[in-house]
């Protein structure tokens, strides 16, 4: 057999090949067999199709396999799991089934613990099989401090969830693994209860035990169409099923089909944004002494290393994988011939960390398909396009490990949204698709899948294809543009000019250059830091000019939507928390919530029987998915209109915005004639707009929402009258400190669909104290009467460290919680955290709790001493957006 170093040798003369179903890997009787065996349709399926399912789950791999056990556990008898060949046969069977406790995400920390509490412990109990799991530990690489510091930021959140780990020397990581080379560790961090899951074993006795329950699985069973109906208010539903074997009657479909979830999509007419590629590890021959190591994950090699009995399986992701261009759906159980020139580059890392590797044999390749997404979030939820359409895929090569989110699809299905908060993976934030921002942001996810996780990074694929009116006119100005869901927003002003984002140039594969000297990649560049950045100070002068003066925002990618119609004024009382009730040109901050007081936008209303709804741009596209479900299940007779393309916005904030203002408006501006939380239709520089009395950072200001054709000169003639005034641009980074000075929550970090008000100190937009029902009132009645298990506190740091969020929260010397959000307040010269507490031996969180305890936050391991806050430390009694200085 040939060693891993003459592989890197002879990496140039190897060649690309098709797919193939004879490989020597460690599954080849399973091959084997499917090579000698009959055809699917001649074998037919395994059991007789029922005519009804309850819900019908595509595809028979980990996602598919745990949405049937959760959906059987929850009380649903009727589910049905179609799968084309066998189970695991697309890309499940083939993982290397890796499951790490620790990521920079609090809701996939929950996912993993829970995937990890049903494979280790909870199937074994209930059915008596063993499902292959094993408890190996895993050692994650750091070779630089950045590295290091971004694992004990990982560290700090896990002792939230009370995952152990250990931040290791290098000596100390030698004694744990002789085998590895230490010489160029910075250090490591160890999590003794990570380990392997194996796919077989787990999807076996997860389908066993949904069988118990009354689930049904039937293999050699491929889907062929799906039925949909239209309902008597126009809207489009899930009616059926169609395979080769006759059709199943079904308000529900579950879409896990992995690599060919968009094929399954394409037949019902939903759009499922992902990519396949060609994802590859190699199979050593023994290794002495490397049995019971831990896996390795070297994120700076971007190698791991899975132990697989006295072997190693070496794989990593690199900058120029293979796409999958046709995928095919007659293709199960197979892998594709291991481009060496690709893979080589995995070579070099993989020996430097495991230095026997140069001297030991390769027993196996494997190289299959897997699905990416653009932004490198698992697909889940109901699709906005067809009701009844769920999606659970796109898992970016990590299905297996984040497979209890199986669990979340289950409750999501049956319930009517998840248990935990899913707003990263659900499929209705996802805009129109377009190609080719889905095919770069695929790849960037792939290429960056272990690159250092900083707090402010951007990506550098699929921008500039979403920007408003200002855009030129505000990069002419030095603007440093973020990207979100595909918008192009200000980040921040930069004094050094003009920085355009450049054409995405795939980190220099195949065939593209590299961009050179590109202001935009070296400011980002800057940002790569767990530190306060270069421009820390740029950032500061436009928080306190906005406090002392004024600033202009832009914040034209929000989405702005109407709701019009008969029902209107009855829609938005269900809809809205808040008392709609108000005369024509008053606002309300009140935001619809679920059954399950989940939160979303604010609103203000309109004259007449309709409503003028501004949605923070990250969450237009989920908002109005959850708003037209709610309008479609209530019948309501109103419609919901999208102007967001055709609307721009700024907002202009500051002491000095009246005055400036006053100059540009054909309106009194006073407090008597405009208060706080109206709006009016006046006239600016000759322009029709909508000007709003309101503030997201805690000043007195003006929101105007101005026709994209009238934005420009609307903006100039904001600049002009405001030079004198001291006038400033100002951007989001900006908007985040003086937010959080201000105590004004964001969505979706400090509100979340498994927030409630009351947990978030929002009952104030709640309209419990009158007697008009509205959606999610009965759970918060019952939340209240039980006492809050939990609530969110401010807290400060007197010393100036930065922070971002993920810190754990320590109360009394225990572990209460972690930070959800943190910024430097530079109007009050402290850093400010927001994370909700719990209480350590479960009871209610009461208000004499949380003042009675003494606070620190952990930050990369070390604990700095914290002051609670149960109300805004800045302006506690909102003078200044009455006007009052």
């Amino acid at each position: 057999m040939a060693s891993l170093s003459r592989a890197l040798r002879v990496a140039t003369t190897s060649s690309v090949a098709g797919p193939t179903t004879e490989k020597n890997v460690p599954y080849q009787r399973t091959l084997k067999e499917e090579a000698q065996g009959a055809s699917t349709a001649a074998r037919g399926p395994s059991q007789p199709l029922p005519s009804t399912a309850d819900v019908v789950v595509i595809g028979g791999g980990s996602l598919g396999c745990q949405t049937l056990y959760h959906l059987a556990k929850l009380g649903v008898r009727g589910a049905v799991l179609l799968e084309r060949e066998r189970l695991t046969s697309g890309t499940t069977w083939h993982t290397a089934g890796l499951l790490w406790q620790l990521r920079p995400s609090d809701v996939e920390v929950e996912l993993l613990a829970h995937t990890r509490r049903v494979v280790s412990r909870e199937l074994e109990e209930e059915t008596g099989l063993h499902t292959g799991w094993i408890q190996n530990g895993g050692l994650f690489i750091a070779s630089n401090r950045q590295r290091l510091d971004e694992y004990k930021r990982l560290m700090s959140l896990g002792k939230a969830y009370g995952v152990e780990s250990h931040v290791l020397s290098p000596a100390e990581t030698k004694a744990l693994y002789p085998l590895m080379n230490v010489d160029d560790l910075y250090g490591t961090l160890y999590v003794p209860q990570d380990g392997t899951m194996d796919p077989a074993g787990t999807c076996t006795t997860l389908v066993r035990a949904a069988a118990a329950r009354g689930a049904q699985v039937i293999e050699n069973c491929p889907v062929t169409g799906i039925r949909v109906r239209t309902d008597d208010f126009g809207v489009r539903r899930v009616a059926a099923v169609e395979t080769q074997h006759g059709p199943i009657q079904t308000p529900c479909v579950v879409n896990c089909a992995g690599v060919w979830a968009s094929a399954v999509g394409r037949m019902a007419g939903v759009k499922v944004p992902l990519v396949a590629m060609h994802h590859a590890y190699v199979v050593t021959e023994r290794i002495e002494g490397i049995q019971n190591m831990p896996n390795v994950r070297d994120h700076d090699a971007s190698v791991y290393l899975r132990l697989q009995g006295d072997a190693l399986s070496v794989g990593g992701y690199e900058s120029n994988p293979v796409f999958w261009e046709e995928v095919s759906d007659k293709f199960a159980f197979g892998l594709f011939d291991l481009d060496w020139d690709v893979f080589s580059q995995h070579i070099e890392g993989a020996i430097n960390r495991v230095p026997v590797l140069e001297r030991t044999g390769i027993k196996s390749t494997v190289c299959g398909p897997e699905s990416f997404t653009p932004d490198h979030k698992p697909l889940m939820g109901e699709a906005p396009e067809l009701r009844g359409f769920f999606l659970g895929c796109g898992f970016n090569s990590a299905g297996e490990p984040v497979g209890g989110g199986g669990q979340e699809l289950a409750h999501w299905i049956i319930h009517g949204r998840p248990e935990k908060d899913m707003y990263g993976y659900d499929i209705r934030w996802v805009q129109e698709s377009y190609c080719r921002w889905i095919r770069e942001r695929s790849h960037e996810s792939y290429a960056k899948n272990y690159s250092v996780v900083f707090p402010h990074d951007e990506p550098l694929a699929g921008r500039n294809m979403r920007t408003d009116a200002l855009h030129q006119e505000l990069l002419e100005q030095g603007c440093v543009f973020q990207e979100r869901h595909g918008w192009e927003r200000p980040g921040w002003f930069s004094p050094q000019g003009t920085a355009p984002v450049p054409d995405y140039d795939y980190y220099g594969a195949y065939g593209n250059q590299v961009h050179q000297d590109c202001a935009y990649t070296r400011l980002l560049g800057d940002e790569y830091t767990f530190e306060f950045p270069p421009h820390h100070s740029v950032i500061q002068k436009e928080c306190l000019t906005c406090r002392g003066a004024a600033a202009v925002f832009n914040m034209s990618y929000f989405g702005k939507f109407y709701l019009l119609g008969l029902d209107a004024s009855k829609a938005a009382d269900w809809l809205f928390s808040a008392d709609v009730s108000r005369p024509p040109g008053t606002g309300l901050s009140g935001g619809p919530l679920s059954s399950h007081t989940q939160h979303h936008s604010p609103g203000a209303a309109l004259p007449g029987d309709g409503y003028y709804l501004a949605v923070g741009g990250a969450a237009a596209q989920h908002n109005w998915s959850h708003i037209s479900t709610i309008l479609q299940d209530q019948k309501f007779r109103c419609q919901l209109i999208d102007s967001s393309e055709d609307l721009g916005m700024i907002s202009i904030q500051g002491p000095a915005s009246q005055a400036i203002l006053q100059e540009v408006l054909d309106t009194d501006l006073s407090n008597s004639a405009f208060p706080f939380s109206t709006h009016q239709l006046v006239r600016a520089a000759g322009h029709l707009v909508r000007a709003m009395r309101l503030s997201f950072v805690g000043e007195l200001g003006w929101e105007l929402h101005i026709p994209r054709a009238s934005c420009v000169p609307v903006y100039r003639a904001v600049m002009t009258a405001g030079a004198k005034h001291g006038l400033v641009n100002a951007g989001y980074r900006a908007i985040d400190s003086l937010s959080i000075e201000k105590g004004y929550r964001h969505w979706h970090a400090d509100l979340r669909s498994d927030d409630s008000p009351l947990e978030a100190g929002l009952a104030f937009t709640c309209k419990l104290k009158s007697r008009v029902p509205f959606l999610g009132r009965e759970a918060l009645e019952q939340q209240r009467e039980a006492g809050l298990r939990r609530r969110l506190v401010w807290l400060t740091v007197e010393e100036k460290v930065p922070m971002f969020g993920l810190e754990a929260i320590w109360r009394n010397g225990q572990v209460v919680g972690h930070v959800r959000r943190a910024d430097f307040g530079f109007t009050v010269d402290k850093t400010i955290a927001y994370g909700y507490i719990q209480n350590p031996s479960g009871g209610p969180v009461s208000l004499d709790f949380v003042k009675s305890g003494d606070y620190a936050l952990e930050r990369m391991g070390v604990t700095y001493a914290a002051q609670v806050h149960l109300k805004s430390p800045f302006d506690p009694d909102n003078k200044r957006v009455r006007g009052i200085y």
